[in-house]
């Protein structure tokens, strides 16, 4: 998700939220926070993943998406490919006895998923009862306990419109379903943009069903990373807390998202376990802004956090925190990489549980190392 400065009119309300002064209230503040009963420690496991599932400590974590499954782009049933075959039972099965356990969600889509395919299947009543039909009878084979859309993203407003919809039928299937089935509803959740407007990636401005969301999702998840990489010119934050010139923030975007009237306890705010890895084009240039020329040498211009802890190891990089953006970023030689470690991951959740949200997750279950950053943001959530 490639994004530019972006700055919107904001209303009242979210100026407040938005506000300096709030910033300071919760870096100065001793609040005490009890986790709302029912909160969220999630992850992400990428199908065919290295880390096997039942290797996955959930004593950090309550629910786990496997992700990703996609959809047929005309039939819009679900496609079970031979993949999806082999990791899918070793996923349920390799945390069906964890302890403790943790919820399970299929997760639909990805950044890689055909976006058209879901705008097709959003517009009509055939083909959104088609797709849904379909989400409920693979998680009810397969043992999930839960469906999590990731659309990337909607296009324009009639996308948004008809996502309420779907929201709403597919709700209402889920449902019905639970009573005929005498089962568990099956939860019902959404990977997001970070904001919840959308400006700059596809047909112009363009407002996500705020009310649908409300309505019926148990969750929306804010996804607060990606916010500069090598499609940029010039070095940045991955998933910056702050950002004083522009609204390209994860303070910004959960603080559009609560002023659109998403309540916080609604939202699960996205962590990033992976930094960005930029070629500076001259290594004494080295500050956040340094001009770059792409990927850094021998990187896609991305790294896991266990191969960003490598890297700054064998390289003695030279590692900088940055208060300001509460992020991390390291430099060796022309290598660049904007990155969390344990004390931003421990700010940002703190920041969660300030804001009333309802939890956090990572992408992804895997490029941890030794399971330290979710340790960290476990106890820093408080569970």
């Amino acid at each position: 998700m490639a994004l530019q400065t972006l700055m919107i009119k904001l209303t009242p309300l979210l100026i407040l939220v938005m506000s300096v002064h709030s910033h300071a209230i919760f870096e100065s503040s001793n609040w005490k926070y009890a986790p709302n009963k029912g909160s969220v420690r999630a992850a992400y496991w990428p199908s065919g993943d290295d880390l096997a599932p039942s290797s996955i400590d959930t004593k950090y974590f309550t629910h786990i998406y496997y992700a990703f499954i996609q959809q047929h782009p005309q039939s819009f049933n679900l496609v079970i490919t031979e993949s999806d075959k082999k990791w899918i039972p070793q996923f349920i099965n390799g945390l069906r006895y964890c302890y403790p356990p943790v919820k399970t969600l299929l997760s639909i889509g990805g950044g890689g998923s055909n976006s058209t395919a879901f705008s097709i299947m959003a517009t009509t009543k055939h083909t959104r009862e088609v797709f849904i039909n379909s989400t409920i009878h693979v998680a009810r084979r397969y043992g999930f306990d839960g469906l999590d859309l990731d659309w990337e993203f909607p296009n324009d407003e009639i996308d948004m419109s008809n996502l309420g919809i779907l929201f709403q039928e597919w709700h209402q299937a889920l449902v019905l379903e639970a009573k005929i089935s005498k089962k568990p509803r099956l939860l019902l959740t959404a990977a997001v943009y970070y904001a919840s407007t959308i400006k700059l990636i596809g047909n112009g401005l363009r407002s996500y069903p705020v009310q649908a969301i409300c309505n019926y999702l148990d969750w929306a998840s804010p996804m607060c990373f990606d916010y500069h990489g090598t499609w940029d010119n010039f070095t940045g934050f991955n998933a910056a807390l702050y950002d004083p010139n522009s609204n390209i923030s994860t303070h910004y975007g959960i603080g559009s998202w609560i002023g659109s009237g998403v309540p916080a306890q609604k939202l699960v705010m996205g962590l990033p376990l992976y930094g960005r890895a930029w070629k500076l084009q001259d290594p004494n240039v080295n500050g956040v802004g340094a001009e770059a020329v792409g990927e850094a040498t021998d990187t896609d211009g991305t790294l896991d956090y266990d191969e960003i802890l490598v890297f700054n190891k064998e390289n003695d990089a030279t590692v900088v925190y940055d208060d300001e953006a509460v992020a991390f970023y390291s430099y060796a030689g022309t290598t660049w990489i904007g990155y969390d470690d344990g004390p931003s991951i421990t700010k940002k959740v703190q920041f969660a549980r300030f804001m009333g949200l309802k939890g956090y997750f990572f992408w992804a279950a895997g490029k941890d190392k030794d399971w330290t950053i979710s340790r960290q943001a476990s106890n820093a959530w408080g569970h």
